[in-house]
């Protein structure tokens, strides 16, 4: 309701033509995990059906839709009919393993946040555990993974028995939850390397749990970087660089108690970006998508109504497709 909202950044309309974009709550990644294959196929395309149908999808083609489809595999088989709306996704991917090429690109997509899967440490709690950190380095969760995540197996052999660090393979359930809360808690920094897709929820587990992310993960795009200064609360290493004998803890006993300090008390401060809630905060994830949704008005709408007015059979070279994919400098040291 309305009198409950404490958002300011969006107004829900009534009127097609009132809206500058259009949110669809088809949830792809339900409907991918908890249906037949060939239900959920027919599900991807009766929503399809419906959205192209509306008369807001052809004065646009799409271009101002908002679909949320934030797991890899979601919505696959009929995403090259929506490749020109807004996808919001867990991460870009520009391995060319996940998506094709063409379909995902900063300019049009946005990534989230994965929802932490530990409890919010306040800074009262901040406050108790600091003495208390006794771990230089902790990770806990799947060694083996596909794709991208096959760093994480070499992370594991070359940290290993390491003094100060605690290595642990994962479990799923309320007491691996517990277990991996009570170590990040107990720890100045956490691995967060690429799972099988660059991106990890890992990353946000440790940001809500004071525990500064180590973030191992070449092509890792990460959510509202136009808002969000990322360097205040984590560290980028380079997958070269990590794996080099020693490197990494070398430079993590480099790093300054003051600078640790400062990157900790940021960490309670930025962990409210990341922390869904019902109504949604200001400064929320729910806001920042707003946000950065209003930052791509302008793109928006030049390309809408330039496809409206350009000719039948008219040469186009325009195109938003042209962006250069992230990559991990190999001297964290220099502007850690």
């Amino acid at each position: 309701p309305e009198s409950e909202r404490l958002l300011k950044t969006v107004v829900r309309v009534q009127k097609q033509e009132d809206a500058d974009l259009f949110y669809v709550p088809f949830f792809t990644t339900i409907s991918f995990f908890l249906l037949e294959k060939q239900d959920c196929k027919a599900l991807y395309r009766d929503a399809l059906k419906w959205v192209t149908d509306q008369p807001a999808w052809n004065r646009s083609g799409g271009r101002d839709h908002i679909f949320p489809i934030h797991h890899p595999w979601s919505f696959k088989s009929v995403r090259k009919f929506v490749k020109k709306a807004i996808w919001l996704l867990p991460d870009m991917d520009s391995t060319g393993n996940w998506y094709k090429p063409g379909q995902v690109y900063l300019e049009k997509d946005l990534i989230l946040p994965y929802v932490p899967n530990v409890d919010f440490c306040d800074a009262k709690c901040a406050s108790d555990t600091a003495p208390k950190r006794s771990n230089l380095l902790f990770f806990r969760g799947r060694l083996k993974r596909n794709a991208g995540g096959k760093i994480r197996s070499k992370l594991g052999a070359e940290l290993n028995g390491v003094e100060g660090v605690v290595i642990e393979e994962g479990t799923a359930g309320e007491k691996g939850k517990v277990a991996a809360q009570n170590g990040m808690r107990k720890s100045i920094f956490c691995l967060s390397p690429a799972g099988d897709t660059p991106s990890s929820a890992r990353l946000f587990d440790a940001i809500v749990s004071g525990c500064i992310p180590v973030v191992v993960s070449d092509e890792l795009e990460l959510p509202f970087e136009g808002i969000i200064d990322y360097r205040k609360i984590a560290l980028f290493i380079s997958s070269s660089d990590a794996v080099q004998p020693g490197w990494l803890i070398s430079y993590l006993r480099s790093i300054t108690p003051a600078k640790i300090r400062d990157m900790q008390n940021n960490l309670v401060t930025y962990s409210r970006h990341f922390i869904y809630s019902s109504p949604a905060q200001p400064l929320g994830p729910e806001d920042l998508v707003w946000r950065m949704m209003a930052g791509k008005l302008v793109n928006i709408k030049l390309h809408t109504r330039r496809s409206q007015r350009v000719v039948k059979d008219s040469r186009s070279i325009c195109t938003c497709e042209c962006w250069r994919p992230n990559t991990t400098t190999s001297s964290p040291v220099s502007n850690p």
